[in-house]
């Protein structure tokens, strides 16, 4: 199995909404599969829904600060990768 891309850093994690706010460092969109990194956090997952500036996207690039909406808590400094 080829090593996970990373494609982004959790900066915010919305607890009363299960939402990640990630910055990205590649090009993410809808339907991707992702793994959650960090010390506490460890799993995977579809991206169903994304959002830039509260507006839902399908797709988000470099640079762009963006919500997902996620399975279970994740923490601050937890990085996204993508696994398919």
């Amino acid at each position: 199995m080829s090593e996970a891309e990373r494609v982004g850093e959790v900066t915010h994690y919305f607890t009363d909404i299960g939402v990640a706010s990630v910055v990205l460092d590649s090009h993410l969109q809808v339907g991707d599969s992702v793994s959650i990194e960090g010390a506490t956090t460890d799993f995977e997952q579809t991206v169903e829904s994304m959002q830039l500036d509260h507006v839902d996207v399908e797709e988000a690039g470099p640079g762009d600060e963006v919500g997902i909406k996620v399975d279970r808590r994740v923490r601050e400094g937890d990085e996204v990768k993508r696994t398919g």
